[in-house]
């Protein structure tokens, strides 16, 4: 309970545009990728990279940040 507030909480108190949102139950595991833009935003991807490790450290989470040119990469076949 609670896991889109807290990560879009985040991301909206910076200024983070979330474009796209996809969940799913993976092997009993809820999985949530999103995409986000931060072109309105003044705060570096590393900087919300550390906040949402907070995030997840008190919710009991894993968050992963990459560019969307990495993640691209790596899911094209």
């Amino acid at each position: 309970v609670g896991i889109i507030y807290g990560v879009t909480k985040i991301l909206s108190e910076n200024n983070v545009n979330v474009l796209d949102i996809s969940q799913t139950i993976m092997q009993d595991m809820f999985t949530m990728i999103m995409m986000v833009e931060f072109d309105g935003s003044k705060v570096a991807v590393q900087d919300i990279e550390k906040k949402l490790t907070a995030v997840a450290d008190e919710m009991g989470l894993s968050i992963y940040v990459q560019r969307e040119e990495i993640f691209s990469s790596m899911h094209r076949i």
